[in-house]
C-alpha cells in the first residue's frame, strides 16, 4: 500500500494512464463529500420527479452517501467514455417520420456491460500494482448520485439539462465509477460554463426540464419510453414524434456539442437493424426477434410489450398513410395485449383523423398535375 503522498499522487498518476489505457476518454477523482446535494435530492424525491422509479425514493439519502454503498470508501475514480457513433443521422432521422428514432447511445452493446468491465479491470491493475485494495465499480447500476461524484473529479458540470457537460466533448459520453478505500489526491471540478443558455429548456418537446437543473422524470420522453411500465400519458404521445427510444433532444440542441467527436470504441457503432429503421419493419418483429435483435442491447430491458407500445406511438405520430392504417390494424386484429392495444387504437384515430387531409392534398396534386401536363383531357 502507498504510504507516503508522493507514492499516492504518483499511483493517482498511473490511474490516470492506465484508465485511457483501457478505453476511458477521461479519468477523475473525487472524495465523497456530497452532503450540499442532499437538500436538493430530498426535494426531488418530494416532488414525485422520479415517478415509477421507486428505487430512486427507496435509496433515499444512500445516493449521496457513496461510504454507505461500500463502507470504507474514502475516493471514487470516475470516468468518462465516449459513445456518439459515426454517421449518426440526428437531422435526417427526426425527420424521417415513418424511420424510428433510437437514442444514439442505445444503438450499440449495452454500455453497462462495457464500462463495468474495463472500471473491473482498472481496479484489478491498481490491486496488482499496490498489493491490497478495497475496490468496487458502479455503472448507472447503485444508488449513487454519479454526475455530482463526476463534477467534482473534474470530468465537467452539471448541465441545465442534468447532464454532464465538458468543454471538449458535449454530453455524448457515459460515466462510470470505482470507489476505492484509498485516500487518493483529488483533482479540481470545472467551472460551469452553462451560462445564461437555455437552449435546452426551451425545446424539450415535453417540458421536462422544469427549472435550471431540474428535470421532472415523470414528463421526460426517456423516462417514458424506457422506465414507465404502463400507458404512456395521452398529454404526450404527440410530442414524442418518432422518439421509440429514449430522446436526444436537449443534447441536439447544446452548443458543447458543436465540439464531441464519434467514439473509437466498435461496441457503440449503430446496429444496422436498429439504426433508422422504417416503423414499420420494427412493429413487425416478433418477441423471438426482438430479443433475438437486441441481444446485448439495452433496449432489451423494456421488453416487446413496451417496444410495439412506443412503436404505435410513433406509427400515430407517422404521416397519414393506408399501409400505416393496415399495419395498425393487422396488429390489433391480431393482439390480445390491453397495453399496446391501447395504443394502437390511439394510433388509428390518429391516422385516420388525418387521412382525408393527405388523400384531399394527393387529389389537388394529382387535379392540378392533369390540368398542366393534359390540358386537352382535363
Amino acid at each position: 500500500m502507498p504510504d507516503t503522498q508522493t507514492d499516492l499522487n504518483a499511483l493517482a498518476n498511473n490511474i490516470k494512464i492506465w484508465g485511457k489505457e483501457f478505453g476511458f476518454q477521461h479519468v477523475g477523482i473525487s472524495d465523497i463529500n456530497l452532503s450540499d446535494h442532499e437538500a436538493n435530492l430530498q426535494k426531488w424525491l418530494d416532488n414525485n420527479y422520479h415517478g415509477e422509479m421507486d428505487y430512486m425514493e427507496r435509496h433515499g439519502m444512500k445516493r449521496a452517501r457513496p461510504d454507505e454503498l461500500l463502507p470504507g470508501t474514502l475516493r471514487v475514480i470516475s470516468v468518462r467514455m465516449d459513445y456518439l457513433p459515426e454517421d449518426a443521422q440526428f437531422a435526417s432521422n427526426l425527420e424521417n417520420k415513418n424511420a424510428a428514432y433510437i437514442s444514439r447511445y442505445a444503438l450499440g452493446r449495452d454500455y453497462h456491460k462495457v464500462l463495468r468491465k474495463k472500471l473491473k479491470q482498472l481496479g484489478d491493475k491498481i490491486k496488482a500494482e499496490i498489493g491490497e485494495l478495497g475496490f468496487r465499480p458502479f455503472v448507472d447500476s447503485a444508488p449513487i448520485l454519479e454526475r455530482p461524484l463526476a463534477e467534482k473529479a473534474g470530468l465537467g458540470w452539471v448541465g441545465k439539462h442534468s447532464l454532464l457537460l465538458d468543454k471538449s466533448a458535449g454530453s455524448w459520453f457515459f460515466i462510470g465509477e470505482l470507489l476505492v478505500d484509498l485516500p487518493l489526491p483529488v483533482d479540481t471540478a470545472q467551472e460551469n460554463q452553462c451560462g445564461s443558455c437555455v437552449a435546452c429548456i426551451k425545446i424539450c418537446p415535453t417540458q421536462a426540464i422544469v427549472a435550471p437543473y431540474v428535470v421532472d422524470g415523470r414528463r421526460c420522453i426517456s423516462y417514458l419510453t424506457i422506465e414507465l411500465q404502463g400507458a404512456i400519458p395521452v398529454e404526450f404521445r404527440k410530442a414524442i414524434g418518432n422518439r421509440i427510444y429514449g430522446c436526444d433532444d436537449c443534447q441536439l440542441i447544446c452548443p458543447w456539442n458543436r465540439f464531441a467527436e464519434t467514439t473509437q470504441e466498435t461496441d457503440y457503432q449503430a446496429r444496422d437493424f436498429l439504426h433508422n429503421q422504417p416503423l414499420t419493419t420494427l412493429f413487425a418483429w416478433s418477441e423471438e426477434t426482438f430479443l433475438k435483435n437486441t441481444e446485448g442491447s439495452p433496449i432489451r430491458r423494456i421488453g416487446h410489450q413496451r417496444w410495439l407500445r412506443n412503436i404505435a406511438i410513433a406509427l400515430g405520430n407517422a404521416p397519414a398513410s393506408i399501409e400505416v392504417i393496415t399495419t395498425l390494424q393487422d396488429a390489433l386484429n391480431n393482439s390480445e395485449d390491453a397495453l399496446v392495444n391501447e395504443h394502437i387504437r390511439w394510433a388509428l384515430d390518429q391516422q385516420q383523423q388525418n387521412l382525408p387531409i393527405n388523400i384531399d392534398r394527393l387529389n389537388k396534386r394529382l387535379i392540378n398535375a392533369v390540368k398542366k401536363g393534359l390540358p386537352r383531357d382535363a
